[in-house]
């Protein structure tokens, strides 16, 4: 006699199977909306980002800027990140997620087309540094918004979704400048980047405070450190920033001179592509760390947050040296997309493991000083990467990156694992 079964006897006999498949029509309306709330608001954060390093080439002729001043300048900007996400992190724990999230956002499209007015290295500097305080802010404010409105057993995906959501911006950034740049020059390049203010007034709208967050109350506020520095809490929350910290050290070194990398002349240390080049290059290594991003999220998932971190920065650091001595176009092409799948996937799974490790009452805050601080000590990478390539080239400079990825391997394997873990 057939048995006919349905799709919950199926789930049931197949778990991991439903999860890997069946997940997005297990989600609530909260959780979409939280996710595609952070997702746009990381996307466009990345779009106003990366729309820097785009026209970084121009700025430096516009400016008479060497490798050193241009790196320092995205160096400010993620001191300026990591100053941010301590504050909006400190906000979100007090007048909640989504608030700071818009606020975030209103704040890094305004000194985006800032940017466009600048008439010298001292203003350009000032709108830059007030742009990462709203960058850092974003990712702060998004992630504790995600984390505490999705269960457990989807937290990997949606955070892993949310982090993909930057390859899209930096995609999008690469557009516009394809689009805008050659028509009316690098200064209305910058103006575009006021448009994602508008997310501002869907997001008031449309995304809930977690239930975690409207449900826990008024907590102690002079607690922070205490719950901080708690058993337990100290010692991984020291680990996970410092892994942390080599990471983006290798990530913004590599990713904020890829650009320039490819269109700078040979006789600068660059490649000497064209802008078609380029963009077309640009547009096949978003396409890698979206494919990174996305996937990292379903393998924490499925294996821990722990393993995969450490596949993803031993593979990075095996990689990113060869991409840095390419001198072909046939092999910057073909690297390009596997080290911007492994050299930046992995960052999906730190919003994970930060909200799993951090209390409740200070998971905001928390999360933003550990994240932030590793930011604001990867800072030194653009900078350190331009100081290189005076003397070595930019492609050898790379090199000093993969040291950073690979230090951040070992340090992923002394985690503790958090998968499944309940938030509070």
């Amino acid at each position: 006699m057939g048995v006919a079964l349905s799709s919950a006897s199926v789930s049931s006999a197949n778990p991991a199977s439903s999860r890997l498949f069946n997940w997005p029509r297990d989600t609530t309306a909260a959780e979409r909306q939280t996710l595609v709330a952070g997702g746009l608001g990381w996307a466009l954060d990345a779009m106003d980002v990366m729309l820097y390093s785009l026209v970084i080439a121009f700025l430096m002729r516009e400016f008479a800027m060497n490798t050193r001043t241009a790196g320092f300048l995205n160096s400010l900007t993620l001191v300026a990140s990591a100053i941010g996400g301590l504050i909006f992190g400190w906000i979100a724990d007090r007048i909640g997620r989504t608030r700071a999230l818009m606020a975030s956002i209103g704040l890094y499209s305004v000194a985006s087309a800032a940017c466009g007015f600048s008439h010298s290295i001292p203003e350009l500097a000032a709108f830059r540094f007030v742009l990462g305080l709203g960058m850092g802010g974003e990712w702060t404010a998004a992630a504790a918004l995600i984390a505490e409105t999705w269960r457990p057993e989807h937290r990997g995906k949606a955070l892993g979704l949310m982090q993909s959501s930057y390859a899209i911006g930096e995609a999008i950034a690469a557009l516009v400048v394809a689009v805008v740049l050659p028509h009316f020059g690098w200064r209305a390049v910058f103006f575009v980047g006021v448009l994602p203010a508008l997310l501002v007034f869907w997001i008031r709208r449309n995304v809930p405070e977690p239930a975690i967050w409207k449900d826990r109350g008024e907590i102690n506020r002079s607690g922070f450190f205490r719950l901080l520095l708690g058993k337990g809490v100290f010692r991984v929350g020291l680990l996970a920033t410092a892994m942390n910290a080599f990471g983006m050290f290798g990530y913004w070194g590599l990713f904020t001179w890829i650009p320039a990398y490819l269109s700078l002349p040979v006789s600068q240390g660059g490649r000497g592509l064209s802008l078609v080049k380029t963009t077309t290059f640009f547009l096949v290594l978003c396409f890698g760390k979206w494919l990174g991003y996305a996937s990292f999220g379903f393998f924490a998932d499925a294996f821990g947050r722990r393993k995969p971190y450490f596949i993803y920065l031993l593979i990075a650091a095996g990689l990113t040296p060869i991409y840095g001595y390419a001198k072909s176009a046939f092999w910057l092409l073909l690297l390009g997309p596997f080290v911007a799948f492994f050299g930046t996937g992995f960052f999906s799974g730190y919003a994970a493991i930060a909200s799993e490790i951090f209390p409740g009452e200070i998971r905001a805050a928390a999360m933003g000083l550990s994240y932030n601080i590793g930011r604001g000590l990867s800072a030194a990478a653009p900078f350190a990467v331009g100081a290189l390539a005076l003397h070595y080239g930019i492609g050898p400079a790379f090199s000093l990156l993969a040291g950073a990825f690979f230090i951040a391997a070992l340090l992923a394997l002394l985690l503790p694992e958090t998968l499944g873990r309940a938030l509070t």
